[in-house]
């Protein structure tokens, strides 16, 4: 019987996705963003954290994201918020806001509980994470293949910031990889 705890293609590069999220967004003039710490979106959030020109908020929870995205688009500046499909349930009420406002606001979600979770606490929401968000009115796409996460980036970015709509993008476990217990009783 194969060992279930093997964790498949031990030996492959760093994704590139971070890399060409992060241009994508810097060419949408993306200059603030919202996140609460996640090792799905730690490559991207390293990238704005050097550059100069973007300013990162640590929150202490997502829905503040929302708020403070809204106040960024109020003054001018776009912006994105990036968080774990587990931070979605916390901000259903705070996304009337761009709904009933008729603002833009862009979500990158690191999807949990899908293809290969280990931990059970993270399968509900993470089953749930489209429905809910679709419920409040954001336009879901999801990105299964590393090689598709950009180019889905940025058609949520254009529908975004062109039509004023709240878009979420759902980067799923087969992309980021799935962790284990193993893997985690050694660090």
């Amino acid at each position: 019987m194969a060992d279930l705890a093997a964790k498949p293609n031990q030996t492959s590069p760093p994704p590139t996705w971070p890399d060409d999220v992060y241009r994508i967004l810097k060419e949408a003039g993306v200059k603030q963003i919202g996140m609460v710490p996640d090792a799905g979106h730690s490559r991207l959030i390293r990238a704005f954290e050097a550059d100069p020109e973007t300013r990162v908020v640590t929150l202490t929870t997502e829905e503040e994201g929302v708020a403070m995205l809204a106040g960024a688009w109020l003054g001018g500046q776009r912006g994105v918020l990036l968080m774990q499909s587990s931070g979605v349930g916390n901000c259903i009420n705070m996304l009337s806001l761009p709904a009933i406002c008729h603002m833009p606001l862009l979500i990158l979600v690191t999807m949990r509980g899908d293809w290969g979770e280990f931990n059970p606490w993270q399968i509900p929401m993470g089953q749930g994470t489209q429905a809910a968000l679709e419920a409040m009115g954001v336009i879901v796409t999801r990105a299964d293949e590393p090689h598709l996460v950009a180019q889905t980036v940025w058609g949520a970015a254009n529908l975004a910031f062109n039509t004023w709509r709240p878009a979420a993008v759902l980067i799923g476990q087969r992309v980021l990889g799935a962790k284990n217990f193993k893997e985690l009783a050694r660090k």
